[in-house]
């Protein structure tokens, strides 16, 4: 055994993440089948494109990649995908805010089965996501302004949570423990910070009909003072056919986050924070098809989330902050194939309306309009053009326009290009909040980026290569900022945001005979930001310094019948924060049923921090069990 994780070490400096979008495939733990992305459609909300048509740079996991990931939470899974920035606040899934390439996490949608999930009252909620991790079938996160598929505020990509549809009945049960084996700091009690969870899931299938159930609870005293968690998930889907052709498919979940915020939003003297957060998701969609040539999906989906914030949660009359935001969206999504193309088209209508104690009762309405055209009627080259036109009951008309183009050279070798532009609207923080250090600002504008990306694509059975250039432009860039560290942070328009980018992503499978394969690869990230000032005062900055620079992600796997065995390397290093290298183990052993899995992370025990002055957790174990049926 110790050859063996010595030989998978060595290997580890050839490695990458397996967030590649490949065509390869990944030997699952649970099951016999695989995976190949050549299959994989990206889900849109209208047009239908099988990745290896896609003429965009788009990075998938899939559900073989997440069972070999040493992650607990979507947060973690999303660290091991170069050019997505998981700045954590609290790890596990308590609070993480997600950019890509260089954005805020404002400008970044989020989605679970093409329903949009972002949060109007700040982003900070937008992965109050209430999946449990059994449940996803595959991530898909998409560079690049993506108003074009899904409308405002994707204005540097979207990340979509796919979740499974069971094919047979399934039961299946984990357990896990964990801990840094550290004691507990002065004044956080006595014993060894810690952690357990349990998730459970089941699939239901018959003729007409199959569903998907999951929960899991997960909990732990924190990894320093002030940082316990209480989080719980249930997740529903199912999905009834009224023929071979048409089907009604329903999405619920919920989410209670009960976490300690020590130094979350304003250090050092939130020491005492506490927040809890309730997330609750439903959706309704009838997938139809009038005839051979015409779909049409309409949709109707709500949102609600609470959030209770504590400034001290030992003296409730001190800057307690509640919030309570409802979305109501309808839309209606069709396509039609024709000789020459296909044609798509769709309606969007969604309401916010947001009921809090600090920034008062607050609403508006978003409407927008979508059409797309896709067409390959010219020999190798392939087109996806289209334009979205929106309305804001705040900031009134925009249209956002896109193109994509694709050459096919050979078989396995594939040009593209794509550009498109985009806009975020203002959160409700942005433009009201008041007191805990941050004012809001409500003559703020929303912003517009533009984007032009240009890649080549490599794909075969053993070998995958994506390497690309962008470079992308934000005017009326939104940041926080304040002229001393005494005086309150308030956001403006002042800036202009480019960032030019390299991802290069490459995977390898080598399989010495059927049962005994390795995967090994590497994916970079380089980004050269440029912030553009318009007031020439010397201002501190909340966001635009926190950019990532050089993000370097590595892993290798091997696996036979009953052992898989995976390491993963992340390097980071930012504008203004000391880089650091984290190494991540994990190990499984099947035996029948059972699956026994052993984790290690940050296994050198590294010191970090990704946003803020918030340390995170140095070496941790876990030791889990996993029954399936």
């Amino acid at each position: 055994m110790m050859k063996i994780f010595t030989s998978f070490c060595a290997l580890l400096c050839l490695a990458q993440s397996p967030s590649w979008g490949q065509s390869l495939s990944t030997t699952a733990i649970d099951d016999t089948l695989t995976t190949h992305l050549n299959e994989v459609t990206v889900t849109e909300n209208r047009l239908r494109i099988p990745f290896t048509e896609q003429n965009r740079n788009i990075d998938i996991l899939t559900k073989e990649d997440i069972k070999q990931l040493p992650a607990h939470s979507i947060n973690e899974l999303l660290s091991y995908i170069a050019g997505v920035d998981v700045r954590q606040r609290g790890p596990w899934g308590a609070q993480a805010d997600i950019s890509i390439d260089g954005g805020t996490f404002e400008q970044t949608m989020i989605l679970v089965n093409g329903v949009k999930v972002s949060d109007p009252q700040t982003a900070h909620h937008s992965m109050n996501i209430p999946v449990p991790l059994g449940a996803i079938e595959r991530i898909e996160v998409i560079r690049g302004p993506a108003a074009r598929i899904y409308g405002i505020n994707s204005l540097t990509g979207a990340i979509n949570i796919v979740t499974r549809v069971p094919e047979k009945q399934f039961f299946d049960a984990q357990l896990n423990a964990s801990s840094s084996f550290k004691n507990k700091e002065e004044g956080d009690g006595k014993g060894i910070y810690n952690g357990r969870g349990i998730q459970l899931g089941a699939g239901l299938t018959t003729d007409r009909s199959n569903h998907l159930i999951y929960g899991s609870y997960d909990t732990s005293n924190g990894y320093r003072y002030n940082t316990p968690f209480h989080n719980g998930k249930i997740f529903y889907q199912g999905k009834i056919r009224n023929d071979l052709q048409n089907s009604w498919n329903l999405m619920a979940g919920y989410t209670h986050n009960d976490f300690g915020a020590n130094a979350y939003y304003a250090p050092p003297h939130d020491r005492e924070a506490r927040e809890i957060v309730q997330t609750a998701l439903f959706s309704i969609d009838f997938d139809g098809h009038l005839s051979d040539r015409w779909s049409i999906k309409p949709r109707l989906s709500y949102r609600y989330n609470h959030d209770d914030y504590r400034y001290d949660q030992h003296n409730l009359d001190l800057y307690r902050n509640l919030h309570h935001t409802h979305v109501a969206t309808a839309e209606i999504n069709t396509t039609y194939r024709t000789d020459v193309g296909t044609i798509g088209f769709g309606l969007e209508a969604r309401n916010e309306f947001m009921i809090s104690s600090n920034m008062g009762n607050r609403k508006r309405g978003n409407y927008g309009v979508y059409a797309e055209y896709k067409t390959a009627i010219i020999n190798r080259l392939a087109a996806n053009i289209g334009a979205y036109l929106n309305y804001n009951s705040k900031f009134g008309w925009q249209i956002y326009p896109g193109l994509d183009l694709g050459y096919t050279l050979t078989n396995h070798w594939r040009l593209y290009v794509n550009t498109g532009s985009g806009e975020r609207v203002p959160s409700f923080t942005d433009l009201y909040t008041t007191g805990g250090g941050n004012i809001g600002n409500p003559e703020l504008t929303p912003e517009k980026a533009w984007y032009a990306e240009s890649g080549i694509k490599f794909n075969d059975q053993r070998w995958f290569l994506n390497a690309s250039y962008f470079y992308r432009k934000i005017t009326d860039f939104i940041d926080w900022t304040r002229p001393s560290a005494e005086e309150n942070w308030e956001p403006s328009n002042f800036l202009q945001n480019q960032v030019q980018g390299i991802n290069i992503a490459s995977k390898l499978k080598i399989a010495s005979e059927e049962e005994n394969k390795w995967y090994i690869g590497l994916s970079y990230n380089f980004l050269k930001p440029k912030i553009i000032n318009a007031n020439s005062n010397n201002l501190l900055s909340k966001y635009a310094i926190e950019s990532l620079k050089h993000q370097l992600v590595a892993s290798a796997s091997w696996h036979t019948t009953h052992l898989s065995m995976s390491v993963a390397q992340r390097f980071v290093e930012r504008i203004s924060y000391k880089n650091y290298f984290i190494t991540d183990f994990k190990a499984h052993y099947r035996w029948e049923k059972y699956v026994i899995k052993l984790e290690a992370n940050n296994l050198f025990d590294i010191t970090y921090i990704e946003t803020s002055t918030i340390p995170l957790p140095g070496r941790w174990f876990s030791l889990g069990l996993n029954y399936a049926l």
